[in-house]
């Protein structure tokens, strides 16, 4: 890792920069009172300040919707299945939405890899930012609050100037050809601190995690933890819609007029949808809302973590801010432990009992 320092007006230059190498620059923008990661023409759209996006950048590299090939079902041949990426940079990820990159490449790009996915990643260069946690972010519980890999160039701001952390070849060919970078001082190292030690105490969420999949295991079954949850639950998906690790899709054959050629192509799903665990004879996995929940949870804090030691949450907020009726991680991670609390107290207070009748 290389690291430089420059000025705050030197984004233009960065961003000219970008232009100049790749097809597209996407970035967060401020829409209405909301802000979204968009495709960009003018620096001044930039908005680096921003706390949270609607969709995370994540959907650059699993679209909502995505066609995958053209087919004829009478020859059986299909067509226009390579994919087809045009380069872009996206500028201004959050430490949490890279960390969930990071997850995804682990599903998409391991033993099967996904040709759609690893075409958008190889053409993807991605600038971090640094942020400030607020109300809803909770990435420092999973671990994903830092990064260090993942990203081809990182900004972090130092108020009036920013610390570029370089960790590409193309992020130093980039900053050597555009930027008027200098090397740290003593005062910046110095500076870069404070703010590390103001990001961390910022946070007021602060969970012990460690025992959170066995504790998740152990209260799978405990029906009235989970219809409590339940029975809340909409069911309307919008939690899974704007999550950046969920990545559920479902695959469908669109005929065209003729009836002998279609297009395939796959679309965001959620597990939280009634018909998502439906099969023949509509025989349903997981009927009720209360299920779904419990699967939804299961899949985050121990499904994901048995297999790739890592929960799929980046504690990002979205869901805390998208769904009506506040079931978040946050809740979830507290029911579970205030219930397992419950019954210590419980099993205390059965012993004292007996304590005193002898």
């Amino acid at each position: 890792m290389i690291y430089k320092i420059i000025a705050k007006q030197a984004i233009e230059d960065l961003f000219k920069g970008l232009q100049e190498n790749y097809d597209e620059v996407a970035g967060p923008r401020a829409c209405g009172p909301a802000f979204v990661f968009d495709k960009l023409q003018h620096a001044c759209e930039l908005r680096l300040d921003y706390e949270s996006t609607i969709l995370p950048p994540t959907k650059y590299f699993l679209a909502p919707t995505e066609r995958l090939m053209r087919f004829n079902r009478v020859t059986g041949e299909s067509y226009d299945s390579e994919p087809v990426q045009t380069s872009r940079a996206i500028i201004g990820m959050h430490p949490c939405d890279i960390n969930a990159v990071l997850l995804l490449d682990e599903i998409f790009l391991g033993d099967f890899i996904d040709p759609h996915y690893a075409a958008a990643r190889k053409s993807t260069f991605i600038i971090g930012t640094s942020c400030m946690p607020t109300v809803g972010h909770i990435c420092n519980a999973f671990g994903t609050d830092e990064i260090h890999r993942g990203f081809d160039l990182f900004l972090t701001d130092l108020d009036d100037r920013y610390l570029l952390s370089c960790r590409s070849v193309p992020a130093l060919e980039l900053v050597d050809k555009y930027l008027a970078a200098s090397d740290p001082t003593a005062k910046d190292i110095d500076d870069f601190q404070e703010r590390t030690k103001r990001f961390k105490d910022a946070f007021t969420f602060t969970p012990n995690m460690d025992q959170l999949p066995l504790l998740y295991g152990a209260k799978y079954n405990d029906e009235q933890l989970w219809k409590d949850v339940g029975d809340d639950c909409l069911c309307c998906g919008a939690c899974a819609a704007v999550c950046p690790v969920c990545y559920c899709f479902d695959v469908c054959d669109k005929l065209d007029a003729s009836g002998q050629t279609g297009l395939r192509y796959r679309s965001w799903d959620s597990c939280l949808k009634s018909e998502f665990a439906e099969v023949a004879h509509n025989h349903n996995f997981r009927p009720t809302r209360a299920s779904r929940v419990r699967y939804r949870f299961y899949h985050k804090f121990v499904g994901n973590f048995s297999r790739q030691g890592k929960m799929l949450c980046v504690g990002c907020g979205r869901c805390m801010r998208a769904c009506k009726v506040n079931i978040t991680p946050a809740r979830i991670i507290g029911a579970l432990q205030q219930s397992q609390i419950d019954k210590e107290d419980a099993t205390g207070d059965g012993i004292e009992k007996a304590d005193d009748a002898e």
